[in-house]
């Protein structure tokens, strides 16, 4: 039986559109006209027969009603996906899959012991149907059918009424005149013949494969401890899958043992009694055996009378007798013991054992619709080893999954057709020696063989035209399946039709399934990555109880973006996003994010969420709140989390609001992958901006005040100020350096204020080797060298480029600030930054007001009388645009003298 998780989303959809499109039509030609004459000229009218049941438990007779209806009663199936009575002209694969749909009636649904009749296509005839099947169409599956006669083998009926004239009955071997419940998941079946001395009995049970079927009848003296003495039949299937049924007597509680005289007690076979004549001894033979949908269905005979008369009761077919039933697990036969022993049933009575009272000849029907198994797969499963390649070869069909099949199919580790079991994020190798003729592949298609020669889209993971090979020649394949790989997919031939079987595709650590992963904040949540060219794959996971897990981007939970992933009522895993812009239940807005492949669940109350999301939304140029929400790998990724109680879809409470959450947020960095704690670096920060404003802000530019508008002063005090100002600024610029370094463990140039920084500490840093490097300074009288011009030129330019370089530094440094840790924290400082400048440009503009009119009154109106140093006039500026340099020249440099004489009186 083919469970409906086994099939993709995509098929189930189509198959609730065919569904609805085969309701929406009306009678067409083709179709069945309930309406019109039937006639009953066909040689297959009043013939029965019994459904073959293939699976989904399918029993049933099939009655001929006429030239275009049929009867079917006693119908039992379990429901399957889109199921037909089906057209064909032989039960195999070819033939099935090329048949066509014989009437309109629709089939999906389970059927419990119900009879009704089914009319034919107007266009379909008896002639045209030599096999009556009933047809799973998306799995290509056949549930049961019924092979007609051939019709030149049977006269035609004349015109007889419904009913009349020989009825021809084929029996088969599921199918028995009455059933008994022994227990929720156990049945008992059997057919009387009396003429010919024997009983047929079916035990049916919705078991393992490693479990045995135990049915008999007691010792008709007992009353009480019913199963000693007892004469019963122990039926199972071996490892290989072979049914059988052996004759036990039980002579005491407990399994099967031999004494050292060799003596049997216990639950033994009777051959074990008698291991001389074990053919006289064994009274029960089996007829016939199957596993299908997790059913385990054997059919034995036994004689009413007995052979052996010692370890044989006969059946009292014609009276009431107490009857036992267990279930329970085999021993497997080993070297001392060739047998399957049936171990201790445990469990509770009525439902793992019992007894009752049973009159095999009354006719007893109380077992309504089929066994539903919960665990309907039988196929050997096979786990991926990483360090082991899986060895895909071909093999004869015996217990494949999904009849029709092919006579070969595909066998993976010596297993046919068993489930692949393979991990997300661990490499599966295989070896492909099938053949040259099956092309292996991994695909979406529960059919495999090319789905696009049927029309139908399919999804390949691995394989394709050049996975073949022989065992001579091998051919390697690997395949890595992601986190994006569904739960299930298919192993198939791309050149055959359902030659593979399923794939299991399960969740291995996360670890395995994303490339990078870290630790956030308390160690509470584990945060893990994989980085694509155009979107990220994240997944959390809590490492404590809680009803749900939320993580966040963004400094704290205001103004962050935040995933929450939780369980509903429904056991529905969900993850939806949301923008948070304060701190109650009012300020959580539901936001409308691209994710995809999502997934959440919780394990013992451990919350696990993944999806995928773009790494730029694509309404980047809207005004909603998630189009600004964009990961860049190349900065890091702020993260925080919180865990609560309870979510929901609907309006959120206070109720709703977390109970534990991170301290502080957490750096990401997703390139590297690697993490730091974010920490509250403003005290560090205030200490290094303190210290760059007082050398940038005051200090620096002090000093270039100081040479530029005090050389009036007398003396080298204009000098020593300039001097001093300049080197403790430059040591405060490097101190606030070293200070920053320290404390945020390194630097990262990728950043603006970084790169003004270095380029106003490296011009600061070019003033003193410049300064030692000046030319000699010309004597009185002496014409100034053009090295000392140019000197003074580039000194002074270089330290005006200095400042400019630092307050570019100053304001970058505090828009930084304000990213880091919100604008309105700096709006404040950014302001008095601004005033402060403001302030210092007045002071210039009125400073160099006063400098051009002290050379303006020296220019026109100096004295000739020289009081002062009559050395070199420091306060000429080489730099002053009117070039005061070649004034000094031209006035006269001698001195005049004057002689003081008595006047005579």
């Amino acid at each position: 039986m083919i469970p409906k998780s086994a099939l993709p989303p995509w098929l189930l959809f189509l198959l609730f559109a065919a569904a609805a499109a085969d309701a929406a039509f009306s009678p067409l030609p083709g179709r069945a006209d309930p309406g019109r004459a039937c006639s009953n000229s066909s040689a297959l009218v009043g013939f029965e027969s019994e459904f073959l049941m293939v699976q989904h438990q399918l029993r049933g007779t099939v009655t001929v009603v006429d030239d275009c209806s049929f009867r079917v009663s006693q119908f039992d199936m379990l429901s399957g996906f889109d199921v037909h009575w089906w057209g064909a002209i032989a039960p195999d694969l070819g033939n099935m899959t090329s048949g066509y749909a014989v009437s309109d009636q629709v089939l999906n649904q389970t059927y419990k012991n119900e009879s009704f009749t089914v009319r034919l296509r107007s266009n379909v005839s008896w002639d045209q149907i030599p096999v009556l099947a009933v047809w799973d169409l998306p799995t290509a599956s056949d549930f049961g059918h019924v092979v007609f006669p051939n019709r030149s083998d049977m006269s035609p009926a004349p015109s007889p009424s419904p009913g009349d004239g020989a009825v021809r009955v084929y029996r088969e071997l599921t199918m028995f005149e009455n059933c008994k419940v022994l227990s929720p998941n156990y049945r008992v079946r059997w057919t009387l013949d009396v003429d010919r001395d024997v009983i047929d009995i079916g035990l049916e049970a919705a078991i393992g494969m490693q479990n045995y079927l135990a049915f008999g009848w007691a010792d008709p003296e007992a009353t009480s401890e019913y199963m000693i003495g007892a004469d019963v039949a122990v039926t199972g299937f071996t490892e290989e899958g072979i049914p059988f049924a052996d004759d036990y007597f039980i002579t005491r509680y407990g399994e099967c043992t031999i004494n050292k005289d060799g003596n049997a007690k216990g639950v033994c076979p009777d051959t074990i009694y008698e291991p001389t004549d074990p053919v006289a001894v064994n009274n029960t033979v089996l007829v016939y055996g199957h596993r299908r949908d997790g059913i385990s269905f054997i059919r034995y005979r036994r004689k009413l009378s007995v052979v052996d008369k010692k370890f044989d009761l006969p059946v009292n077919y014609s009276d009431s007798a107490t009857v036992i039933w267990a279930l329970g697990l085999m021993s497997p036969p080993d070297t001392l013991r060739p047998y399957y022993l049936p171990q201790n049933h445990g469990g509770e009575e009525s439902v793992q054992f019992g007894h009752l009272l049973l009159n095999v000849s009354e006719s007893i029907d109380d077992c309504f619709g089929p066994l539903d198994a919960e665990d309907k797969e039988d196929q050997d499963l096979v786990i991926a080893d990483p360090n082991m390649p899986l060895v895909v070869v071909t093999g004869e069909a015996m217990h494949y999954p999904n009849p029709p099949n092919p006579s070969k199919v595909l066998y993976i580790n010596k297993k046919e057709a068993p489930v692949l079991r393979v991990e997300r994020g661990v490499k599966v190798k295989f070896s492909i020696q099938a053949g040259h003729d099956v092309a292996f592949y991994i695909t979406s298609d529960f059919l495999g063989g090319n789905a696009t020669l049927r029309n139908t889209t399919e999804t390949v993971y691995a394989g394709g035209p050049e996975a073949e090979g022989v065992p001579a020649s091998p051919t390697e394949l690997t395949w890595a399946p992601d986190r994006n790989t569904p739960d299930q997919v298919y192993y198939q031939s791309l050149y055959h039709q359902k030659m593979g079987w399923r794939v299991q595709v399960v969740d291995g650590g996360l670890s395995d399934m994303y490339n990078n992963s870290v630790v956030l904040d308390d160690q509470q949540v584990n945060f893990y990555w994989t980085l694509s060219e155009k979107s990220i794959s994240i997944a959390a996971r809590g490492e404590k109880k809680s009803g749900y897990l939320a993580i966040g981007f963004g400094n704290g939970m205001v103004n962050s973006y935040a995933y929450v992933g939780w369980v509903d009522n429904n056991g529905t895993g969900r993850v939806n996003t949301y923008w948070i812009d304060g701190q109650d239940a009012s300020s959580v807005h539901p936001t409308n994010e691209n994710l995809t492949y999502v997934r959440c669940k919780s394990e013992n109350g451990i919350i696990t969420m993944e999806f995928t999301r773009p790494l730029k939304p694509a309404c980047s140029h809207s005004d909603r709140p998630e189009c600004r929400n964009i990961v860049d790998p190349t900065t890091p990724l702020k993260v925080i989390w919180a865990m609560g109680a309870k979510w929901t879809n609907e309006r959120l409470s206070e109720r709703n609001m977390h109970h534990v959450t991170s301290q502080r947020p957490v750096r990401v960095m997703l390139m590297r992958g690697s993490a730091e704690a974010e920490q509250d670096l403003r005290p560090v920060l205030a200490v290094h901006g303190f210290m760059m404003f007082l050398a940038w802000g005051i200090l620096l530019p002090g000093g270039i005040l100081a040479a530029r508008y005090l050389k009036h002063v007398k003396g080298d005090q204009w000098y020593k100020i300039h001097v001093y100002l300049q080197y403790s600024g430059l040591s405060i610029v490097l101190l606030a350096l070293l200070f920053a370094v320290a404390e945020l463990r390194g630097l990262r140039t990728n950043s603006l204020h970084v790169k003004f920084g270095f380029t106003a500490i490296f011009l600061a840093c070019v003033q003193p080797l410049n300064a030692y490097f000046r030319p000699k300074r010309p004597s009185n009288g002496e014409e100034v060298s053009s090295k000392r011009i140019l000197w003074e030129y580039f000194h002074g330019i270089v330290g005006r480029l200095a400042i400019v370089a630092g307050i570019a530094a100053l304001i970058s440094g505090m828009k930084l600030l304000g990213a880091r840790y919100g604008g309105e924290n700096v709006h404040g400082l950014d302001w008095a930054l601004v005033i402060w400048f403001l302030v210092g440009a007045l002071i210039v503009m009125y400073l160099e007001y006063h400098e051009k009119q002290r050379q303006r009154e020296r220019l026109y109106g100096r004295s000739s009388w020289v009081l002062g140093n009559p050395e070199e006039d420091d306060s000429l500026d080489l730099l002053s645009p009117r070039g005061n340099a070649g004034e000094k020249e031209a006035q006269p440099t001698g001195r005049m003298e004057i002689q003081l004489e008595p006047l005579a009186r």
